[in-house]
């Protein structure tokens, strides 16, 4: 009875081992506070390519990651996201999200909540992947967001699936930015 019982604390300790193992390998490739922002590119919902490396120096992009359109928390954080959008140009910010739906998906997405910002459609995960944020085995991104300031470097991260977190955060980084650019 002893061994057996050694031997499932060992394989529980060396599972949960591995995973805290596995999860700081995830999380090395995300992107943090004072690195060069990935420069990506991608087509937006209508085809439009967008490039990153066109917008630094010119204004700050707020790039933010969900799992999927038209799901509880993702239109919550996405329609934050439209009801701020003035306020976000005011502060020379350009609102990019991120998702692996494809274009279609976004554009249903767009029209039915009326969002005023453009949706890039990451149907192979390339952004996730250049910002660490693909879901293990999923094609699905987690909710993360960085803010990017005019000198390509990332100034914000926030990494939470809640999407009050994340406008919250936003809100107060821009704010942060505007005072100390």
């Amino acid at each position: 009875m002893k061994i057996n019982s050694l031997g499932r604390n060992s394989v529980c300790a060396a599972t949960a081992l591995a995973a805290v193992c596995w999860c700081a390998v995830a999380s090395a490739n995300l992107p943090a506070v004072g690195d060069k922002a990935p420069l990506v590119q991608g087509k937006d919902q209508d085809g439009k390519e967008w490039k990153l490396s066109d917008v630094v120096g010119k204004k700050v992009v707020l790039l933010y990651f969900y799992p999927k359109d038209d799901t509880p928390g993702c239109t919550k954080e996405a329609c934050g996201f439209r009801d701020r959008i003035a306020e976000l140009k005011k502060d020379n910010v350009e609102l990019i999200g991120v998702s692996f739906d494809s274009p279609e998906s976004h554009q249903k997405f767009i029209s039915k909540y009326n969002l005023n910002f453009p949706l890039l459609a990451d149907t192979d995960g390339a952004i996730a992947d250049a910002y660490g944020v693909r879901m293990t085995g999923k094609n699905m991104a987690r909710r993360t967001s960085f803010l990017i300031g005019l000198n390509g470097k990332i100034v914000h991260v926030t990494d939470t699936m809640n999407a009050d977190t994340h406008l919250s955060e936003m809100k107060e980084a821009v704010e942060i930015l505007k005072k100390n650019p």
